[in-house]
């Protein structure tokens, strides 16, 4: 397309006249546009729903599990033993004496490491702070820095594991420490205690790994721990606990153990504590109500998208129109142009009435409870409310402490028919329902093509550029009019002229 200059013969203003002429013709365009950009909110209404309909999903997971409901809790007498049980646990009382707690091998240098009246750098190279450690000079004992040093650990192998670090004469006190303590597998600790001025290696797993000698082995290494760290064979070996459980004497390799679905941590030694273990009827109550508040949040958002009220009156706004409008403006306008996307929507009716019925169909089972009405829960009085619920707090919590097991049963009986549970139902529908979404609107990963309305929106793009290109035409004929116009008033113009100068030499 060239320079297009109107308006030289006639003096009209071409250029406007052409653009009024255009804005007439594209507004068919403009229409389909705004078509298009309705389908895209309501696609992105649709993911909107499938968002929350996910966030019901993964909270349903845990409605499944039986420790939701049979939750326990553990109370100590004092708190030399503390416990926590699994939903699993026997309510009861239980008796725990604890003789000795568990420790973890240790090993410090022998003295010091440093000379009396020197003192060693830990972050300079070792090869030349040899002078200042305590063993050098002492009578046949010759300090050389090898380039690999070994210690062995006991865990649970009698033979131990070998663990080998390579040492470079670059190597500082403090770097090697650290590779010590960073060596996989080896369980170690190792520092620097500036203050005591010695070198400190201990497990980092408490209780008694090697009963017939060290946990922490030097006896493969080159003489490195011994000369330079200044360790003997003086570890301080690691312990077992020892506690009695309702008079049963057993051990274990920590502080902690867990015992018919009882952990139990001990804190100090103890002649007598008494752990009660009661069902936690509480917990329990706040799980269903916290799950039960989620479904009605996300009711009451899908029941206000299908009732949204819709301003026909009010389409997207085109480019064009935007320009003339204020920031605040558009926002009022857009705000009335997506109300209504999903209005009467038969996919979420559909949702809506499937999962009224997962809660309000009878759960058969062996339990006492079938419906969800005998343990406190029912829908709203208000049809209005789209199937929302309300909790009988006592009702509830009555039915949680007299058979927390047939509670679980009527949530998440996992069977199928009429024995299917209550949150197994719901995610039957729940699952249909993305599905169907999915299909419709489909996920952020997928391709136009993979859904329903991303095929409308490529057909849609397809018209839209060979309108556009309808349009080019259009307004090349336009100009092509225009400018046989401006050219034949030209010519007109230049008769008339020549007409007019031959007349006056006539006279």
């Amino acid at each position: 397309m060239g320079m297009r200059i109107g308006g030289l013969a006639t003096g009209m203003d071409i250029d406007g006249i052409v653009k009024d002429l255009m804005a007439a013709e594209r507004i068919p365009l403009d229409k389909l546009e705004q078509d298009k950009t309705r389908i895209e909110w309501q696609r992105d209404a649709f993911r909107d729903v499938n968002s929350m309909l996910l966030e019901l999903d993964k909270m349903m997971l845990d409605m499944k599990m039986t420790r939701t409901y049979n939750t326990k809790a553990a109370t100590s007498s004092n708190q030399a033993v503390t416990a926590t049980a699994a939903s699993g646990a026997s309510i009861g009382s239980y008796n725990i004496a604890v003789k000795s707690l568990a420790t973890s091998a240790i090993n410090a240098t022998n003295g010091t490491l440093s000379k009396v009246g020197e003192k060693i750098d830990p972050f300079a190279p070792l090869s030349e702070q040899i002078s200042k450690l305590a063993k050098s000079g002492d009578e046949g004992v010759n300090i050389e820095i090898p380039t690999q040093i070994s210690f062995r650990t006991y865990q649970n192998s009698s033979e131990g594991t070998l663990h080998t670090i390579d040492v470079t004469a670059d190597d500082t006190l403090n770097s090697i420490l650290t590779k010590i303590t960073n060596h996989k597998e080896a369980g170690v600790r190792a520092f620097y205690d500036v203050q005591s001025d010695r070198v400190i290696m201990e497990r980092t797993s408490a209780g008694d790994f090697n009963p017939n000698g060290a946990e922490i082995d030097f006896s493969e290494d080159s003489g490195f721990f011994t000369n330079v760290f200044g360790m003997t064979a003086q570890e301080q070996g690691g312990t077992d606990a020892k506690f009695a459980y309702n008079g049963i004497e057993l051990t274990s390799k920590t502080n902690s153990t867990t015992l018919n679905g009882i952990t139990f941590t001990f804190n100090d030694v103890t002649a007598s504590t008494n752990v009660n273990i009661t069902n936690d009827t509480e917990t329990a109550f706040n799980n269903i109500k916290a799950f039960v508040d989620k479904y009605n949040d996300m009711i009451d958002k899908v029941n206000g998208k299908l009732t949204e009220a819709q301003h026909r009156d009010f389409p997207p706004l085109t480019t064009e129109q935007m320009k003339d409008m204020s920031d605040r403006e558009i926002e009022l306008w857009e705000e009335k142009a997506r109300s209504g996307l999903l209005r009467r929507d038969p996919i979420l009716t559909n949702a809506l009435s499937q999962m009224r019925q997962a809660w309000s169909g009878r759960v058969s089972n062996d339990g006492p409870f079938s419906h969800f009405s005998q343990i406190g829960i029912s829908t709203t009085a208000n049809y209005m409310d789209g199937g929302k619920l309300e909790i009988n707090e006592n009702k509830l919590r009555a039915a949680l402490q007299e058979d927390s097991d047939a509670v679980y049963k009527l949530f998440s009986n996992n069977a199928e028919g009429a024995e299917r549970g209550i949150v197994n139902r719901l995610e039957d529908a729940i699952d249909r329902t993305t599905e169907r979404i999915n299909q419709q609107a489909g996920r952020t990963t997928q391709q136009p093509h993979q859904y329903a309305l991303g095929r409308r929106l490529e057909g849609m793009d397809d018209r839209i550029e060979v309108f556009k290109r309808r349009l080019q035409q259009v307004e090349d004929r336009y100009w092509k009019q225009f400018s046989a116009m401006e050219l034949a008033i030209q010519r007109m113009n230049e008769q008339s002229n020549f007409l007019f100068s031959q007349f006056n030499q006539q006279w």
